[in-house]
């Protein structure tokens, strides 16, 4: 079963997929301007300041603000991809790697900024009177009925995908922490872990946006402080690991030490394959949640979103990068810095989590532990949202109370099982959720070209003179 699913996973997630979600991103780029290079400083400020409404009619239609959007969103986005994927990526394709996530990351903001506003433009009320939006309802609205085949594929993989590599797939991750790290017995952990998730579920997108708000910010500062805590103590060993990455992304990496070496290509693959893991650009899921946002074009939501992206990729994992090149644990003989040597059968999440320890001591380690708990539990409530949105769609609300406790059992199930076939299957329906999604962003590019420049030539200029 293991090596099937293999086979076809690695199908799936082979060079044509990422040059498929790489083109559509690059395409958008184009067709966009570059927007997110235009737009980025005003897009902050949209996603970290109070929305001001304007005198339009709808301009309090939505469920939540913008930064709870956004954080909701990152709730889910910011995983343990940035923490052991960063790791991975290095180890196999070298410091050049992080270049490459850098380039997807980049390129990826147009995508999600696409996503999201193609959600707000379609997005529907659902029988509670609460917003939905997302690619099975731009699927089908935009492109027409005769398409909404691809938007039941996408809803039928996303509602699984929420249960595996969304949910189970994380409480496993973080019950195997708190064993390592404080002894904890895993059913603990999943009773743990269960009774939190039914407590914010249950309480429906009001409080899971909240419980987002109050996360993200914190694992955020945990994280990124500890990370930044190294990089100035090491300030001397900053230029030097940046001239690693630009030097090894279009470089050979030759073999030295405990370092097989890689030659570009690999760093490329490595580089894209993990900076689409930790973003989710091209997979639709933001656009679950971009719906919700309570604002008055979708164009602001849109740029909010794409916020994220770079939030993700551009800071995060870029933290996590800049930790191993300064500790020198990308390389099991100390690499090409600091010459610590350290054990060769570490990698992913232990690699990151050994780095943090010879910088910071025990409080390095812990800063990684709590930050995979904060992390993984963050990603469980999160994509909760997704898959409900997914199953809403296929059921048109019905049975969702029985989906919750579907995923409230996930949740304990998860920590204490093992989960490689739940794993394959999960990498397996992201994958074929990215699909109708990347199709509909390519046909229904001239609506989001024509939104975007209703927005900055006509609705924007219109705003700002009432003002």
């Amino acid at each position: 079963m293991l090596d099937v699913l293999d086979k076809i996973n690695s199908f799936l997630w082979g060079t044509p997929s990422l040059v498929l979600l790489f083109g559509t991103g690059l395409f958008l780029t184009l067709v966009l301007r570059g927007i997110q290079f235009r737009r980025l400083f005003y897009a902050f400020k949209l996603a970290f300041t109070k929305e001001k409404p304007s005198a339009s009619t709808d301009s309090s239609e939505g469920d939540i603000s913008n930064f709870k959007t956004l954080m909701t969103a990152l709730s889910a986005t910011i995983g343990n991809g940035n923490i052991a994927g960063v790791a991975t990526a290095i180890t196999i394709g070298g410091p050049g790697a992080i270049f490459w996530m850098w380039v997807v990351g980049l390129v990826g903001m147009a995508t999600k900024y696409a996503e999201a506003l193609l959600a707000m433009k379609y997005r529907v009320k659902n029988k509670n009177g609460e917003y939905s939006g997302g690619p099975m309802y731009y699927v089908e609205k935009g492109l027409g009925r005769k398409w909404k085949f691809l938007g039941v594929a996408f809803a039928l993989f996303g509602a699984f995908a929420a249960l595996g590599i969304g949910n189970s797939v994380q409480s496993n991750t973080i019950a195997d922490v708190m064993t390592s790290s404080f002894s904890i017995n895993p059913w603990i952990t999943g009773i743990t872990l269960a009774v939190l998730t039914a407590l914010i579920i249950f309480g429906g997108i009001q409080r899971i946006s909240t419980v987002a708000s109050f996360f993200v910010p914190i694992m955020a500062f945990l994280y990124i402080g500890g990370s930044l805590l190294i990089i100035f103590i090491n300030y001397d060993m900053i230029i030097p690991s940046f001239s690693l990455i630009f030097e090894y992304a279009f470089n050979p990496v030759a073999a030295a030490g405990g370092f097989g070496g890689v030659v570009v290509a690999e760093a490329v693959r490595s580089g894209f394959s993990k900076g689409i893991f930790s973003n989710e650009s091209g997979l639709g899921t933001a656009a679950l949640i971009a719906g919700n946002a309570k604002t008055d074009h979708p164009v602001k939501q849109a740029l909010v979103a794409m916020t994220g992206t770079f939030i993700v990729t551009i800071i995060v994992c870029t933290m996590t990068g800049l930790v191993l090149l300064i500790t020198g644990f990308w390389d099991p003989s100390g690499g090409l810095l600091s010459g610590v040597v350290h054990d060769p059968s570490l990698d992913g999440g232990a690699l990151t989590s050994a780095a943090f320890g010879h910088a910071l001591g025990t409080a390095g380690e812990y800063i990684v532990s709590f930050s995979v708990v904060f992390f993984g539990f963050s990603t469980i409530v999160g994509w909760y949202m997704y898959g409900e949105k997914c199953f809403e769609y296929l059921t048109n609300y019905r049975f969702i109370v029985p989906y919750r406790l579907v995923y409230v059992i996930a949740t304990f199930a998860g920590a204490i099982a093992n989960l490689n076939v739940v794993w394959k299957f999960a990498d397996m329906a992201n994958a074929l959720m990215m699909i109708p999604n990347l199709i509909a962003l390519i046909l229904l590019y001239k609506v989001i070209s024509s939104e975007t420049k209703h927005y900055f030539n006509e609705y924007l200029p219109a705003t700002t003179k009432k003002k």
